[in-house]
């Protein structure tokens, strides 16, 4: 069987992470696609917690997309593929990466023990990939048939109303039920959330009296 690796971040994940997956699958470059969330190696104050990035990773779980939640304890790549290769021992595993992540693919810690491994690379904003191959010796998997759809998590998180079209909707949910306090706007969207809940629960009477009282105090 043919395992795609999709190692990051996922803060948080959304559709275009989804679409990246799906793309794959469908177009048979793999047979199953393992996610794995990596840990805050680095510190980073906007990162969320592991715990609740595999909580919004679950819901793109089927029998052919699965989140890994042993193996966030390896800090650099290599590790993890050494890892999950004796875990996969009967598979073949893909390593998946951006193109953007080729260009300083020899600055990863042993990357000559990832080219042992079969990449695909994920076409991206015209890099020239041959360029950043040609003198590696690999087994790489170009994929030049994907449109990428350029979805920002840093702008989600910076404002998740404008943004939450790239959100699946359970995850949406998510980040709002649990104060995900990483988003900026988070506070807003919950209250607005209880708000739509509390009018969807008024009688068209109360409606009526609340819609009466603003226009009395707007004209006051």
């Amino acid at each position: 069987m043919k395992i795609g690796i999709f190692i990051g971040s996922f803060n948080p994940p959304h559709l275009g992470h989804l679409d990246i997956i799906k793309h794959l699958l469908n177009k048979k470059y793999v047979d199953k696609i393992l996610i794995v969330p990596t840990k805050n190696y680095w510190n980073k104050t906007n990162l969320i917690d592991i715990n609740k990035r595999i909580a919004m990773l679950k819901f793109y779980e089927n029998d052919n997309i699965k989140v890994d939640t042993s193996n966030n304890n390896y800090q650099y790549t290599y590790q993890l593929m050494r890892k999950l290769k004796k875990e996969y021992s009967h598979d073949e595993l893909y390593l998946i990466i951006g193109a953007d992540n080729i260009i300083n693919f020899k600055k990863w810690k042993n990357y000559e023990e990832l080219l042992t491994y079969n990449i695909i690379i994920m076409t991206r904003n015209n890099i020239d990939i041959l360029k950043y191959t040609s003198h590696l010796t690999g087994k790489f998997t170009v994929v030049n048939d994907y449109n990428f759809t350029d979805i920002s998590s840093t702008k989600i998180r910076n404002n998740l109303f404008l943004n939450k079209k790239y959100l699946q909707e359970e995850i949406y949910h998510y980040i709002i039920e649990n104060k995900l306090r990483m988003f900026q706007d988070v506070q807003k969207a919950s209250l607005k959330a209880k708000m739509e809940v509390h009018k969807s629960n008024l009688s068209d009477f109360e409606k009526f009296s609340i819609f009466f009282k603003k226009s009395v105090d707007n004209n006051a």
